[in-house]
């Protein structure tokens, strides 16, 4: 597994975990990051990326992406 911070634009992938404290676990659900679920990157700069999470696009900082492992 790698974080999310390391897919190239363009690139699906599956979500395999999800690290950090239940606070952000929870979050990143209610955003629809949750294991086993496809989402799609759709722009990167700098460790920040864009993504898109089923019908939805979201934004997120690198923190936060490599929280992401997929």
């Amino acid at each position: 597994m790698m974080p999310l911070t390391m897919v190239q634009a363009g690139e699906t992938v599956t979500i395999g975990k999800i690290t950090g404290k239940d606070e952000v676990r929870l979050h990143l659900a209610e955003l629809g990051f949750v294991v086993g679920s496809d989402i799609t990157v759709m722009n990167g700069l700098g460790g920040n990326v864009i993504v898109q999470v089923k019908d939805s696009r979201v934004a997120l900082d690198k923190t936060m992406a490599n929280r992401i492992l997929v």
